[in-house]
């Protein structure tokens, strides 16, 4: 498994140029995605658990399905 900090690392990039914060809490994650300049939230997902992000392969498939509920306009998911 990936330490939380790099997971947090490539999914925080993954959104780039929108900026995103990730963190931790037992051990599952908090994503925000946001517009950097107006603060405007595209995605805020709470509860993401890591048990299955053990590879950057895995992480990159969350980031992508991430960036399809974005473009499909939802807010916010449960994971």
């Amino acid at each position: 498994m990936l330490p939380i900090s790099v997971l947090c690392n490539i999914v925080e990039s993954g959104f780039e140029p929108l900026s995103c914060e990730c963190t931790e809490t037992l051990g599952l994650l908090r994503i925000e995605v946001f517009e950097p300049v107006s603060g405007d939230v595209k995605l805020l997902l709470d509860g993401v658990s890591t048990e299955q992000l053990t590879s950057v392969r895995a992480i990159s498939d969350l980031i992508g399905e991430l960036r399809t509920e974005m473009s499909a306009g939802r807010r916010a998911f449960a994971g």
